[in-house]
């Protein structure tokens, strides 16, 4: 039974992708970044995890809340991509962080 599940559970994340990078304090919480590597990950078939739509962007949302969030995310893909300058983002270092932790595979800009 539990097995079964195991094979259920790593069966609905093969694919899913989770893009990471910098958003605080980039002009337009560098959206266009995001967008320009969600298109293309989504080309190649991958589903796509776009944290800078989380929430629609409210800038009232405490950063806290959006990495709560993030984090969670991480748990449903098998990869992250990191984009430039992620190694500047505290957020973005802890979600290399917990990626490198859960083993999953990490791709780089």
């Amino acid at each position: 039974m539990l097995q079964r599940l195991w094979l259920l559970w790593s069966d609905c994340f093969q694919g899913n992708i989770y893009i990471s990078g910098p958003i605080t304090g980039i002009t337009l919480h560098n959206r266009p970044a995001f967008a320009a590597a969600a298109y293309e990950w989504r080309q190649l078939g991958y589903a796509v995890i776009d944290p800078a739509v989380n929430y629609d962007g409210d800038t009232a949302v405490a950063h806290a809340q959006y990495m709560r969030l993030s984090i969670a995310q991480l748990l449903c893909v098998d990869v992250v991509y990191m984009l430039r300058g992620w190694e500047h983002s505290k957020g973005a270092v802890a979600e290399h962080v917990v990626a490198q932790a859960l083993g999953l595979d990490i791709s780089y800009q």
